[in-house]
């Protein structure tokens, strides 16, 4: 089987596990997305959504976040860790935004690479799913599991993970195949514990089925 197939094979099985799988940071606007993914590292998705709620009360808008001080969007962030650098390219990022773009997310990706504190994991997320174009995106959940599934070999580093998998994941696919991921490491192919091989939808098709990758 090469990797193209095991792809596709993977692609559709975890199509009929998690269906409805998708961004699990709550947003209603592309700069709050941006926002979020830049609170997410290093953080979790469910304690960045309740600390954004917070942040949007006092600031609703890219041009009141633009304005704001640096320090007081930081006490509202700390909760999500490294709260003097996020707090920074959030404003840094919103004045890009009111500035250059009139308070709108560029739809061109590498627009969104010269936002301050966007790289290409929270850019390929915008172009996916605010936009709807092609996008792969390598978080610690996709590098984990398409080494251990065998469709990438010890590859870590997640522009090359992205490269490699741009090759065997057909672009419509991407984005949605990168969700199922995260919920597939979160309840299944876990990072701290042996992943669940036995109860996993991918077993007859994973290359390190009953093996821990290291």
């Amino acid at each position: 089987m090469t990797k193209k197939q095991r792809a596709m094979e993977i692609i559709e099985l975890l199509k009929k596990e998690y269906p409805d799988a998708g961004c699990t940071l709550d947003y209603d606007d592309a700069w709050k997305l941006l926002v979020s993914v830049r609170l997410a590292a290093q953080c979790t998705d469910a304690r960045v959504n309740v600390v954004v709620e917070g942040l949007y009360d006092r600031y609703p808008t890219v041009e009141a976040l633009a304005k704001a001080p640096v320090e007081e969007i930081e006490k509202i962030v700390k909760p999500c860790g490294l709260g003097h650098s996020k707090a920074r390219d959030i404003s840094a990022c919103m004045k890009v935004l009111l500035e250059e773009y009139g308070g709108r997310v560029p739809e061109d990706f590498d627009a969104l690479l010269k936002l301050p504190g966007v790289g290409r994991k929270s850019a390929n997320l915008i172009m996916g799913d605010v936009f709807g174009k092609p996008a792969i995106v390598t978080d610690t959940h996709c590098i984990r599991l398409v080494n251990r599934f065998g469709l990438v070999d010890g590859i870590k580093e997640p522009k090359k993970v992205e490269m490699a998998l741009w090759k065997i994941i057909p672009p419509e696919e991407g984005s949605d195949f990168c969700h199922r991921l995260v919920y597939h490491g979160r309840a299944v192919c876990t990072a701290r514990t042996n992943p669940d091989c036995e109860n996993c939808c991918l077993k007859e098709v994973c290359k390190k089925v009953g093996v821990h990758a290291k």
